[in-house]
């Protein structure tokens, strides 16, 4: 089964500095029908105007993942960690039993963003942050796993859940193949470019719910760049 939400149907809000779309209820933002896709609970398509952002705020038990699609944001946390992520780059942050955090967009042009927050399998650990590099050229052609809950994904970012995020790029006419798994969750968005799964088309930045499906074969309709979280 697969269910495309077009970008147009999501949910927001526009505050100058954010305008901030919602795959799933968020904030104001409430769809009984999306709350969340397994332990999926948010998914928000974000644009930071240039020098502002979010300021120090708190979170407890939830992993939460930021793929950065253009620009950068600095982050800062009550733990003591800085860092800068930029364009293809990926963060993560365990909340763990509590932490505060700020996000900003400390450059020249406007930041964006995926924010992608998943259910941890359990509540009780200490917090923790990290951030590094996934350059889109590794991706080419072929999905890559950015942030795991899996200790077989050694080269990954580690999140505390049963869940995948991974990422591809591809070409136009290029083809890429997920083993998703008929009992999984996946939730797919192309952050550019439309694509084609299993004869289905899914535009840039629209949502794409799936579930019974063995195996995903993604075709690029035109140069795409993709985010998939595999969840429970």
């Amino acid at each position: 089964m697969i269910e495309v939400r077009p970008f147009k149907s999501l949910g927001g809000a526009n505050h100058g500095w954010l305008d901030a779309k919602h795959h799933f209820s968020f904030a104001g933002y409430n769809d009984p029908a999306r709350t969340h896709w397994g332990s999926l609970r948010v998914w928000n398509d974000d644009t930071i105007a240039p020098h502002s952002g979010f300021p120090p705020h708190p979170h407890s038990d939830m992993e939460i993942i930021t793929y950065v699609r253009k620009g950068a944001i600095t982050h800062e946390d009550s733990l003591g960690n800085k860092g800068r992520t930029e364009a293809g780059d990926v963060q993560v942050m365990s909340a763990g039993t509590g932490i505060a955090h700020s996000e900003y967009n400390r450059e020249d042009a406007p930041t964006t963003l995926f924010q992608i927050w998943i259910l941890p399998n359990s509540r009780g650990k200490g917090p923790s942050w990290g951030a590094r590099p996934f350059p889109k050229g590794d991706r080419s052609g072929r999905f890559v796993t950015l942030a795991s809950g899996f200790d077989s994904d050694t080269d990954a970012l580690p999140i505390r859940t049963d869940a995948r995020v991974v990422g591809a790029t591809l070409k136009a006419g290029e083809t890429a193949e997920y083993a998703l798994g008929s009992e999984r969750y996946g939730y797919l968005v192309p952050a550019i470019g439309a694509v084609e799964i299993d004869g289905v088309r899914v535009g840039a930045r629209d949502g794409a719910a799936i579930s019974k499906v063995e195996t995903l074969r993604v075709t690029a309709l035109e140069d795409a760049e993709i985010v998939l979280v595999d969840a429970a």
